[in-house]
């Protein structure tokens, strides 16, 4: 069985992570020690393919088990407790991208005003682009991360699960909710879109 086709959340980890979903709620703490474990790696690596920057990466995943612990008794399927706090994480990572990219808009339009009237006129003065050469692997993968960051969040998410983390599609399903089909659409969407975008630096 490859990487890709063995399930996340199996029944069986479905019904370890109940039997420690109600054990916390009872009262035991160190069940919900158990739990941060068993998914620890898991959010802390979604986070960071998400952020790129692995201090936010592990601040993410700390908020979001916070969280879990906070709402726990809200939890309809305790049995699911895999996807749901894959879910909280991959939306609290998503909110900060969204809100890096507010803040680099007005950042920029700042900067641009700030060169025009330094140069004395309208347009931003010209700037040193910095070295002539750049390694091909660092301008592809800035080119790669450039494209991602403009794909809707769905498509990334999917596609960050599938390609990259290696997550079947049925288990991609279950954390975002959604029927196998949509996923599959959404990773097919994703690639498309990165082609188009990415031209020649890609093959296929």
């Amino acid at each position: 069985m490859t990487r890709s086709d063995r399930p996340l959340f199996s029944e069986d980890t479905g019904n370890r992570d109940a039997a420690w979903v109600r054990a916390t709620l009872e009262g035991d703490t160190e069940a919900f020690g158990r739990l941060v474990l068993a998914y620890e790696r898991q959010a802390v690596s979604i986070a960071y393919r998400l952020l790129g920057n692995t201090h936010d990466a592990m601040e993410v995943a700390q908020e979001g088990f916070l969280r879990a612990f906070r709402s726990l008794g809200r939890l309809k399927e305790p049995t699911r407790f895999g996807p749901w706090i894959m879910r909280i994480v991959s939306n609290l990572a998503l909110n900060i991208r969204r809100a890096r990219r507010s803040a680099s808009t007005v950042a920029l339009d700042e900067q641009r005003v700030a060169e025009g009237a330094a140069s004395g006129r309208d347009e931003p003065a010209i700037t040193s682009v910095g070295p002539d050469h750049r390694a091909e692997s660092r301008e592809l993968q800035d080119a790669i991360d450039a494209a991602l960051g403009k794909l809707p969040e769905r498509q990334r998410l999917a596609l960050v699960l599938f390609a990259i983390e290696g997550w079947p599609q049925k288990d991609i399903a279950a954390m975002l909710e959604c029927s196998l089909e949509t996923v599959k659409w959404n990773v097919f969407r994703a690639r498309r879109r990165l082609r188009a975008d990415l031209g020649d630096l890609v093959a296929g």
